[in-house]
């Protein structure tokens, strides 16, 4: 019976990034998993898989991950995924802003018996940086 790649993807979003289950990542994705879109000083593998979402959870504990809409094909799944949180801690150098945010993003994961190998997150990191007072909002026609 073939693995359905699509859950185990959703279950380590529930587990490890919205409920703060750090460590069971290593249920989810391999030792020397690739994050092909790294976060400006993201380490390889697993341990900076760890390390980012480690510091997403620390810059916004309340986060909240959440996915509405997945394609899985063969050994790859899509997510279309947003996730809530409130600035409440030093997220990559930034002071805590206590601004709540909205970001949207789509993540491409290719896993390997039954775990996450590779992955590509693109994320609105821009809209990000604009909630959190970093950049101007664009002004209103």
């Amino acid at each position: 019976m073939p693995q359905d790649n699509a859950k185990i993807v959703r279950e380590f979003v529930q587990e490890v990034i919205s409920n703060g289950n750090i460590e069971a990542a290593s249920r989810y994705a391999w030792e020397d998993v690739v994050e092909q879109v790294p976060l400006p000083g993201q380490g390889p593998g697993l341990e900076g898989l760890k390390d980012v979402i480690r510091a997403m959870r620390t810059g916004f504990p309340d986060i909240v991950f959440s996915i509405y809409e997945q394609v899985s094909e063969g050994d790859k799944v899509v997510s279309r995924f947003e996730w809530t949180g409130t600035h409440r801690g030093n997220f990559l150098g930034i002071p805590p802003t206590e601004r709540p945010v909205r970001v949207w993003g789509i993540v491409i994961d290719r896993l390997e018996e039954g775990r996450i190998k590779d992955t590509r997150i693109i994320m609105d990191t821009i809209g990000l940086m604009t909630q959190l007072g970093v950049l101007p909002a664009s002004p209103t026609p």
